[in-house]
């Protein structure tokens, strides 16, 4: 079965990478930064975590697909104390339950210095 490869958007200065990929019935989202429209990653957590959300969204309705549709995600924070700040908005961004399951990792670094959150993801588009 074929590999379909989803690009970034168009404008979208991003490093060698599908933004997603899909084989079969599941779709796998490549690391999704908190970057703005303008390319840049505003300094506050909440609004980095908006625009991941914005992007996934995107990224999943492009495929054919939802937020309702995930099946994993994985969370990358460089701040511990973001953690609850993180698990309020998720909740609101990702529900209702049942949410997908989840692994949430602190890291020390991502590869932008500002960059506080990263986002990958699973979905299935079985009854997409």
């Amino acid at each position: 079965m074929p590999i379909q490869h989803f690009p970034p958007p168009p404008g979208i200065k991003a490093p060698p990478l599908s933004y997603a990929a899909r084989v079969g019935d599941l779709l796998f989202v490549s690391g999704i930064p908190g970057f703005d429209a303008n390319g840049q990653l505003p300094e506050h957590f909440e609004a980095q975590f908006g625009f991941v959300v914005r992007t996934i969204k995107r990224v999943l309705k492009d495929a054919g697909t939802d937020i309702s549709h995930l099946v994993k995600v994985n969370v990358l924070l460089t701040r511990a104390s973001d953690v609850a700040a993180m698990n309020t908005l998720y909740a609101e961004a990702f529900g209702p339950p049942p949410y997908p399951a989840r692994t949430t990792c602190v890291v020390q670094a991502l590869p932008n210095p500002a960059m506080l959150i990263e986002i990958e993801c699973v979905a299935s588009l079985l009854d997409a």
